[in-house]
This record gives C-alpha cells, structure tokens and sequence, in this order.
C-alpha cells in the first residue's frame, strides 16, 4: 500500500472534519480564481470561518487528527465498521500544517478533532501535546479550538483547557436513550460530567486570590457542544428543551445542530427519514430567540412538537399567539417589542432610546433596521396601523412561499 503524502492526509481529514459543525461558512460552496475571471475564494482544503470570542470573523484550518476510530456509533460516517479511506496525522504533522498555513496568511486558528484511536486518553493526550507544541515551541498566539474527548483522564481535558481557547464536548444526541441505542460505547452521565467540570474549571479560573494573583486561564472563549438531529425520533420540542437545559447547567456559548445525513451501511438508523437542511436551519433560529430574544423553548416549539419548515419559528409564533398583538411601539416594553416579527435586539434598543426623545412614526422604522414586511401585521403607531390584517386568516399564507409543482421525472 502506498505511504499517503501530507496533501492526501489533509484532503481526507479535512473532508471528514466537515461533520463536527461549528463554523459559519460550514456547508458554504466552494469558489476560486484559478481561472484568472475573479478574485479571491471561499476557502481551501479543510479552511473554514467561525468568529472569535471578540467577534471577528476567522478563518480556521479544520481538520481531524486521525479518523480512525474504535467506536462504532451508528450515526456517525468514521465508525468502526464503515468503509471509508483512513487517515492519520502525526503531531508533528498537524503542527507544520498550522504554522506553514498561518504563515502564509491562510488561517488565523486551528479547529482540531479526532476519532478514538487505541484509548480515549491516547487520543487526548496527542491533541494535547499539538496544542501544547504550537503554544510553547512554535509559540502560536493563535486561536485554538480543541474538540475534546469525555472519556479522557480529567488531568488532561484539564491540560487541554490550559493551551486551548475554547473546548469542546459534544453531547452527540438530544436524549439519553438515543445515545444508548445508537452509540452505546459512551455515556450520557460520562459526557455531562465532563461538562460540569469545565464549567466548574473555567470559573474557577476566573477567581483572583486574597493577594491579587490569578490562576492560569482555562478555554478563556468557553465551551460548546454538538448535537445530531434526525439520527433518532426527538421532536424539534424536545431538541431545545435539551439544548436549554445545556445552556442552563453549563453555561455554554453556543449548541451547534448538524442535521444527520444517513450513510449507505447505516441499517441500524433505516427507516429513519433525513431531514431538510432547512429543519437544522430553523433550529438555529429557534435557539436565537431562546438566547436573545427572551423565549422558552416550550413556547416556540407548537403542541405538534414540530417548527413550521415554511416560516421562521418568530413569525409562526406571532401568528399563532395574534392575541398580544398589535403592539404599540411606542408604549411596550423591550421584551414584548423583541416578540415582534423583524424587530431584533439591535432596533430594539434604538426605539427605546429614541422613544426618550419624541414620538416614533411609522417611517422612523426602516432606518432604526426593522424589516417591516414582517412587523406590519403585528405593530401599530403614528402612521400605520394594519387594521384587520393581524386577524386575517390568511396572514401565514402572505409569508409562506408559494406551492411548487415538483417534476414527476
């Protein structure tokens, strides 16, 4: 068997890095200008965006250390049984990648994950020592993100927290049950443990003792975790009660959803159907208002258990709740004024301190950056009021797209 070169690993684990989701422009289509007809491009093999804790937009090289892996997790394309080309980075591979890319300008971090080779402190302990090589011999000030492993030592997620900016632990699935089912060679209890003590960690490191010494910084950006949707039967209702609850225990900075795709050798998941993109989408949307917009999952989420794939989840609750509504704009409170569809936090705030001043008109809306196409039905001030229309019974077909005749062929 031919020895794979360095572009051959990083070709394939850049490719089977494209499952852990928690990038921006994950899923983006690739462009460039080899062609000499335009400038720049999306991204090269395993280069991708995210946003750094201050807000920038960064690009990262995504890779996996190795996706080999002794698991056999139903849902997942690097299991054990799958037949898939195999790969696997040295340590010192993965550090030369990093710095020979970062200094030619293409990345500005590391987004670093791995299957399970040998034993879950094996693995660690090597995603530690890249992580530590790049801080200490390379001396990388860059961001590093570590996908780290809950079955390892704790003295070595500990390790990882030290050289990382941000881990993270993936709880994999939305309920304990689906996890035993599908992936029964980890634990729920395990997963939640770890997470609580980097939580626990990561407070700790903030703390300054009696004489004005603070301890070493621990994942400063914080944790997140990942979750699968659509590799069981938990309803859209049940993904972000979980996901709150997440949000609650550990203070978390984000829950990534990563719709499953199924694999060809999958039986174990058949006849499980996949779902849209667009579900994944609306999920996102749904945890927005969760984090900042004031909602509980349990209101978003209709009796059905299911978000409305046509219209977004703050639209479909508007509709579904038109008793609050209209709102006076220049009378409600910033939490009923965020409940309004195309009001975000942003115009929100600008109401308010502009409602200090003088009496806003309708056609004071548009430059504050409120989307009236969606708030009309739901507002009333001088200059508008929408009449009968928030008791059309019509009023979600305004805003789903129109019936589309698919091709028998």
């Amino acid at each position: 068997m031919a020895q794979k070169t360095l572009q051959d690993k990083l070709a394939i684990l850049a490719d089977a890095a494209k499952y852990d989701a928690s990038c921006a422009s994950s899923g983006g289509e690739k462009r460039n200008s080899r062609d000499g007809t335009g400038l720049g491009s999306s991204g090269g093999s395993g280069i991708c965006h995210a946003y750094a804790p201050d807000g920038r937009c960064i690009s990262l090289l995504k890779i996996l250390m190795t996706n080999f892996c002794i698991y056999d997790c139903a849902y997942c394309v690097n299991r054990v049984s799958s037949h898939v080309v195999r790969a696997r980075f040295t340590v010192d591979e993965v550090v030369q990648l990093t710095v020979e890319f970062y200094r030619r300008n293409y990345i500005e971090g590391l987004f670093l994950s791995s299957g399970i080779i040998r034993s879950p402190d094996d693995t660690m302990a090597d995603m530690v020592r890249i992580a530590q090589t790049l801080r200490e011999r390379e001396n990388f000030r860059g961001y590093i993100h570590l996908k780290t492993i809950p079955d390892a030592a704790p003295d070595l997620i500990e390790a990882a927290g030290l050289y990382a900016d941000r881990l993270s632990i993936n709880v994999e699935l939305p309920t304990e049950q689906a996890l035993t089912a599908l992936a029964p060679e980890k634990s729920a209890q395990t997963i939640r443990k770890t997470m609580a003590e980097v939580r626990t960690r990561r407070e700790a490191g903030r703390d300054v003792s009696f004489g004005g010494k603070k301890p070493p910084r621990f994942a400063p950006a914080g944790q997140s975790t990942q979750m699968i949707v659509g590799a069981d039967t938990a309803t859209d209702g049940q993904i972000l009660g979980s996901a709150s609850q997440l949000y609650s225990a550990y203070k978390l900075g984000r829950v990534y959803y990563s719709a499953f795709s199924p694999i060809p050798d999958a039986s174990r998941l058949l006849p499980l159907i996949r779902p849209p993109l667009q579900r994944e989408h609306r999920l996102y949307q749904a945890d927005w208002m969760m984090r900042f917009y004031g909602f509980a999952h349990d209101e978003i989420t209709p009796t059905s258990g299911m978000l409305d794939l046509a219209i977004d989840p703050k639209l479909a609750w508007a509709i579904a709740n038109r008793q609050h509504f209209p709102v006076e704009v220049n009378r409600a409170s910033r939490n009923m004024l965020l409940r309004v569809p195309g009001f975000g936090p942003r115009s929100v705030d600008r109401m308010l301190a502009a409602r200090k001043h003088r009496t806003l008109r309708y056609e004071d809306l548009v430059p504050l950056g409120c989307v009236l196409s969606h708030a009309r039905p739901f507002i009333s001030l001088p200059g508008w009021s929408p009449g009968a229309l928030a008791d059309d019974e019509n009023l979600r077909a305004r805003f789903a797209p129109p019936p589309e005749q698919l091709s028998l062929f």
